[in-house]
């Protein structure tokens, strides 16, 4: 296995089951906030088409995953070019963007669980989605896919099951 995973999975303060990734994009803050807030930046990299309405109670509509049904989410919080959360089916996104100066920033992707057994699956796509964000900043060609069960999320499922991060749920499409 020559995978290794970038995400952590963590217990929330308040109890909740979580994955976190990091990276760090040789962009200002409000590059990055566009490449995470607006649809045509997102299908570089997003598992999913996300049409945003950018405020506090806005709604969010995802499509075009093979693998999953269309549906709707909606924004929980929004600080603009900080932070952006929302709901995606019964789970929980959380962007947040740290300037670190010298045209560079930090970008932080949360998912916050409704079922830790879903923690090793959902690690895995985001690192595959992230993988395909950083190409994309780089203006790298990332020849393929960037959701689904590609070699590279089955190494990567794999390698988190590997390190203990909890597994077991459904995998969309299998």
């Amino acid at each position: 296995m020559t995978a290794t995973p970038t995400g952590a999975y963590l217990i929330l303060d308040d109890g909740r089951p979580a994955v976190r990734l990091s990276r760090e994009y040789d962009h200002p803050i409000d590059r990055v906030w566009h490449l995470v807030t607006d649809a045509d930046e997102l299908a570089h990299w997003f598992p999913s088409r996300a049409e945003i309405d950018l405020r506090p109670g806005g709604s969010i509509r995802f499509s075009g995953d093979p693998n999953l049904e269309d549906t709707k989410g909606q924004v929980l919080s929004v600080n603009p070019p900080h932070h952006l959360a929302f709901s995606w089916s019964t789970d929980e996104l959380r962007f947040d963007l740290e300037s670190l100066g010298d045209n560079r920033t930090r970008f932080t992707l949360t998912n916050i669980l409704s079922a830790p057994d879903t923690a090793a699956r959902n690690g895995a796509g985001w690192d595959v989605c992230l993988g395909a964000l950083d190409a994309y900043v780089a203006d790298r060609d990332f020849g393929g896919p960037h959701a689904g069960h590609t070699p590279a999320w089955e190494d990567l499922y794999a390698a988190y099951i590997a390190a203990g991060t909890p597994s077991g749920a459904v995998i969309p499409g299998r």
